[in-house]
């Protein structure tokens, strides 16, 4: 197959969506799907979304960060009938791009493995990235491309959710950034707990990790809450939310094709 004509596919399994970009042969994103992960657990939907977005001149080597193994698992054995071979992050040697420091690379997602990858590729210093996903994580990137370990916190949606599911009088919530100190309602009073609340758990976190490893690093917001917690972060930060694609990308390109 000639490069000029191929398209590569790339894909971000997460427990609430699923991305899936197409890129370039310069490995750039020209298409993005987001699909709901709920979806992909039956193969009726798989095979209903894949077999609209495949075509002909795809690249058949396709890799993924998941952080579901039983999705990943379903595609793999979809892709696999239509011709493709599909690679999952740990399933590879990630130490020939980035070092791992920690005491069991199985335990650690690969979410934030590629976050780790993206952020130093792109950014060539010590990174903090906080990624606002299922769960809340901050993981420490050092130079010269050392992946040191993290914080794994509760996910502000899920909080929300988890919170609303459990108190039957309790209404569920959609969080703004402009809460007054404390609520004259139960609405006002939950949006106070979870915005105050999160605003001291995330820059206690940030305090923690730069005090004690006496380091500057490159504070890198991404996912869902990321705009709206910027403004409540002490610290400087800057939000990308293409880092975890930036990751996933620079492994295909190194270890894939």
């Amino acid at each position: 197959m000639s490069k000029k004509n191929t398209t590569y596919l790339v894909g971000d399994i997460g427990n609430t969506s699923t991305k899936i970009s197409f890129l370039n042969k310069n490995f750039k994103i020209i298409n993005l799907f987001n699909i709901d992960s709920k979806k992909l657990y039956k193969s009726k939907n798989i095979k209903s979304i894949f077999s609209k977005i495949l075509v002909k001149n795809f690249n058949n080597k396709i890799l993924f960060s998941s952080v579901v193994p039983q999705i990943y698992k379903n595609l793999k054995y979809f892709l696999k009938r239509k011709g493709f071979k599909s690679h999952e992050i740990k399933e590879l040697k990630i130490n020939k791009i980035i070092k791992l420091n920690v005491k069991s690379f199985k335990q650690v997602g690969s979410d934030r493995i590629v976050n780790a990858i993206g952020s130093y590729n792109t950014y060539k210093t010590n990174c903090l990235v906080i990624d606002f996903g299922t769960a809340t994580t901050f993981d420490v990137v050092k130079k010269p491309g050392i992946y040191d370990g993290g914080v794994i916190a509760p996910g502000v949606k899920l909080s929300i959710v988890s919170l609303n599911y459990s108190a039957a009088l309790l209404p569920m919530l959609t969080l703004k950034s402009n809460a007054k100190s404390y609520g004259k309602n139960t609405k006002e009073a939950l949006n106070a707990g979870f915005l105050w609340g999160y605003k001291g758990l995330i820059n206690n976190i940030i305090k923690k990790i730069t005090s004690t490893s006496k380091l500057k690093y490159k504070l890198i917001l991404t996912g869902g809450y990321s705009k709206l917690f910027k403004k409540h972060i002490n610290k400087k930060s800057i939000i990308d939310n293409n880092i975890t694609m930036k990751g996933i990308i620079k492994v295909y390109k190194h270890l894939i094709i």
